[in-house]
């Protein structure tokens, strides 16, 4: 009854197992589509503001040519040290009509604002996407289509390596149920998506820090991936050829038991009843 129970359990957590990976699989790979599509989305947009011509007069609504404009700091607010909170600043036209922008980071324009400094923004189609100060300093707003997908594509890399391999992980038991090896070769290819996804993001964490350029990211994390890639199917095939069963240590086989003497007389004859006679 015992060993019933423990199957049971046994196949139970194996299923648990299963439909947990694929749902990882499942969103994983819906995120680094939907990511995907949103680094498309913003590289025309760059495209499109480096080809955008400068106005010719004032636009009178949002239109996708440039317009640079003169503003006054009213107020800027750096928000060192809240988190979640940008920096954010509320510049003036001449007619007086305020705009308020945010900015991705304080440095090099925003932490140096006083209220009355005059500022210069480009506008583009409706928003503030840049802004100038007197010396020069220019500092991309929230809404600045250059440079912006970096952080999407890390993200992008690390969910598609981690769907794709999770979902072949999570289907390769189903096709092969009960064997011990193919289970064991589904875990080598699930864990090691897991270190391409990480893979990604450090790249992504590296090319932040150092200020690389977006090509920099696929430069380094392809070849990372194929050296993943290698050692997944490497593994795989080990485990499949059983190099990983669990072989317990040999114990020789014991003896049967030696049948106990028989007892006799001298001569070896035996022992008759007492009572016989001749």
């Amino acid at each position: 009854m015992g060993r019933v129970r423990g199957a049971v359990g046994s196949a139970g957590n194996k299923a648990i197992r299963t439909v947990s990976w694929l749902l990882i699989a499942v969103v994983a790979l819906v995120l680094g589509v939907a990511t995907a599509f949103q680094i498309r989305g913003a590289l025309e947009r760059e495209r499109e503001f480096r080809a955008a011509p400068t106005c010719a007069s004032v636009p009178v609504k949002a239109s996708g040519c440039l317009w640079k404009q003169e503003f006054t700091v009213r107020k800027a607010d750096a928000h060192r040290g809240e988190r979640n909170a940008s920096p954010e600043a509320e510049l003036l036209l001449p007619s007086g009509m305020p705009w308020k922008v945010t900015f991705p980071q304080t440095d090099p324009v925003v932490s140096e604002m006083e209220p009355d400094d005059k500022v210069v923004g480009l506008i583009w189609h409706g928003q503030v996407v840049e802004v100038r100060d007197a010396d020069g300093q220019r500092q991309q707003t929230s809404s600045g289509p250059v440079g912006q997908p970096e952080d999407r594509l890390g993200g992008a890399l690390a969910c598609i390596s981690i769907g794709l391999t999770a979902l072949v992980g999570g289907l390769w038991p189903l096709f092969a149920p009960g064997k011990r090896r193919h289970a064991k070769a589904a875990a080598v290819v699930r864990w090691h998506g897991v270190g391409m996804g990480g893979a990604a993001i450090l790249t992504l964490w590296a090319q932040a820090a150092n200020d690389w350029p977006l090509w920099a990211i696929p430069a380094i994390w392809g070849p990372l991936a194929l050296l993943t890639l290698a050692s997944m199917v490497a593994f795989a095939i080990a485990a499949l050829r059983g190099d990983f069963d669990d072989d317990g240590p040999s114990v020789p086989p014991v003896p049967p038991p030696l049948p106990p003497p028989s007892v006799g007389r001298p001569d070896g004859a035996a022992k008759g009843p007492r009572n016989a006679h001749p």
